[in-house]
């Protein structure tokens, strides 16, 4: 803020300080305010339970432990599958299942990239949704 002290008019002081800046910044700050207002009275409509609504049932859904073994021998829940086709026809029978049940895939550290791959690839092929690995810390070793 400039400050002008000097010889004014009949030879006293003077001794005032420039207002205009301190005008300037408190417009800008007026019109910060006035565009930012409707900003934060915007409202979100959410639709909140009511209270005497009863809890929804616990519905969990199904789990398969499918296991990839070391030579490539695959099992759907400790049931040996001979082929990739009966696996797909395990897949199908399972797709259509509300909830769909989960996949949990357990291949061995040891087991070959190529059946795992087929095994995903017939799971995804069927529609088969909810798929996750198990117990990969094994792989870190």
């Amino acid at each position: 803020m400039a400050m002008s002290v000097g010889p004014g008019a009949g030879g006293e002081e003077m001794c005032d300080i420039n207002t205009t800046p301190l005008i300037d910044v408190m417009l800008v700050l007026l019109i910060m305010l006035i565009l930012t207002l409707p900003i934060m009275t915007h409202a979100v409509k959410l639709d909140m339970p009511n209270a005497n609504n009863p809890p929804p049932p616990d519905q969990r859904p199904e789990v398969i432990d499918l296991e990839v073994d070391f030579d490539g021998t695959i099992v759907w829940n400790g049931t040996v599958v001979k082929d990739l086709p009966t696996l797909e026809n395990y897949f199908k029978a399972e797709s259509d299942k509300q909830p769909q049940p989960e996949i949990h895939l357990r291949p061995d550290r040891r087991a070959k990239y190529d059946t795992v791959a087929k095994v995903l690839a017939a799971a995804q092929h069927n529609h088969m949704q909810k798929i996750g690995f198990v117990n990969v810390g094994q792989f870190g070793q």
